[in-house]
């Protein structure tokens, strides 16, 4: 018998302490054709391509010819660059942007192509902005609307996972822009619709930088960023974007929808008297399926225990694409772990979303860290300190070492959080 009464956030009263764009519309528009426009990626050709030669007579290839979809293989990288490596793997790169076009017949599936290319360019410092340009010229003068639409695609899962370099953002950032207005388009390339979403996705990546931890990106990485092109999850997100994508629906609420149903549906189940509770995963097939529902915006009523919507819960905060204590507040929390004045300092100086979304958290932990609720789920304040400071904090170090330590001083810090943060102004909040 569920108890609406036990835990609700409400009652918990305790203080526990890049616009441009071409003019007019050129023919032949969805099909990747150039904007009329091109001295920025032009000049930089100009300075950064290498040189290619074709025919017996070794005749110099055009600027404008370099920069447009090719059938044929490429001798050199596009870019000038004296790292061997890298020479040898824009060849290979080239290949398999083809494949993945259609332009090049292989056995291997395009997942598994885009899987490669991006472990390539993830892993290759030196290796991202030739991808980039890579891609930019097979979306260009490209015939193929199947081709175009897959080389846009391609682009905006590489953009999931790594940036250009500073010099090449400018240049890619136009061209991205100037693909934005919809003439671009036919009924086979939603070329403007992949143009905004690379858009967003650059802008992102290039404050937050490629793919952190030491894993290289995996196939259900890139086919949820693949899937989010035109069918946006609520996971995986930045807490901005999810803000914006329940914005036409949920124009008033001021937190992420599924953050909050999700908390009230663990507390209708009576979680805060479940033993176990955030430790013991919820089956995993339930915990599927409600996520597709909650994509879906349909609110959860049918959970069988409440450890299902706890750990898809503890899965949305996991997989934000920046940890709710964002990267650069990250040396501040773990550097004043032990020092509570200083570290409810740190949380009202996050920016206004992280802040709000952390202190529903904390407000929603201070429930189960009650005596009373926690000698029955076993899940005292140190350990919900213990399952719930990875969903918070991101070590971005690579030293064994370092994270080691860190985490330690990561648990430490929710700790003193759940212990010391007045949450009473989210009262009513949501």
């Amino acid at each position: 018998m569920v108890d609406p009464t036990v835990g609700s956030i409400q009652r918990q009263n305790k203080a526990g302490t890049i616009p441009s764009s071409k003019s007019g519309t050129p023919p032949g528009a969805g099909m990747g054709k150039k904007p009329s426009s091109e001295s920025d990626i032009e000049n930089y050709a100009q300075r950064h391509l290498n040189k290619h030669k074709k025919g017996v007579f070794g005749k110099t290839v055009p600027i404008n010819d370099m920069l447009a979809w090719s059938k044929d293989p490429i001798t050199k990288p596009m870019l000038r660059t004296n790292d061997k490596a890298v020479k040898k793997e824009a060849l290979e790169v080239f290949k398999l942007i083809q494949i993945y076009m259609g332009d090049r017949k292989a056995k291997t599936s395009n997942p598994q192509v885009a899987l490669d290319i991006m472990n390539r360019g993830w892993s290759m410092i030196g290796l991202r902005d030739e991808i980039y340009m890579q891609l930019c010229r097979q979306t260009t003068d490209n015939k193929r609307e199947d081709g175009v639409q897959q080389g846009w695609e391609l682009m905006a899962v590489c953009l999931s996972f790594f940036p250009p370099s500073a010099k090449f953002h400018g240049y890619l950032e136009d061209y991205i822009t100037k693909h934005l207005d919809p003439s671009w388009d036919t009924l086979r390339a939603a070329v403007s619709h992949f143009a905004t979403m690379c858009s967003r996705r650059l802008e992102r990546i290039y404050k937050s930088g490629a793919k952190k931890g030491l894993k290289k990106p995996t196939l259900e990485e890139i086919e949820l960023a693949r899937k989010s092109i035109f069918n946006p999850s609520m996971f995986g997100d930045t807490l901005e974007d999810v803000m914006l994508l329940q914005k036409d629906r949920y124009p008033d609420r001021e937190l992420p929808w599924i953050q909050t149903v999700l908390s009230e549906e663990v507390l209708r189940l009576n979680g805060a008297l479940t033993e176990g509770i955030f430790r013991v995963p919820g089956d995993i097939d339930e915990v599927n399926a409600l996520k597709v529902r909650c994509d879906q915006w349909i609110p959860p009523t049918d959970c069988p225990d409440p450890h299902i919507p706890a750990s898809l819960l503890k899965l949305w905060y996991r997989e934000l694409y920046e940890p709710v204590i964002p990267p650069e507040f990250y040396a501040d929390c773990v550097d004043n772990y032990a020092n509570p004045e200083e570290a409810i300092a740190i949380i009202h100086r996050l920016p206004a979303i992280n802040r709000l979304v952390l202190s529903y958290l904390i407000r929603f932990l201070q429930v189960f860290a009650a005596p009373e609720n926690a000698s029955i789920t076993k899940m005292d304040i140190n350990n919900l300190a213990m399952v719930m400071a990875p969903n918070c904090l991101r070590c971005e170090s690579e030293d064994p070492r370092v994270i080691f330590e860190n985490t330690r001083k990561e648990m430490a810090f929710l700790r003193t959080l759940i212990q010391g943060l007045d949450t009473s102004f989210m009262e009513g909040v949501i």
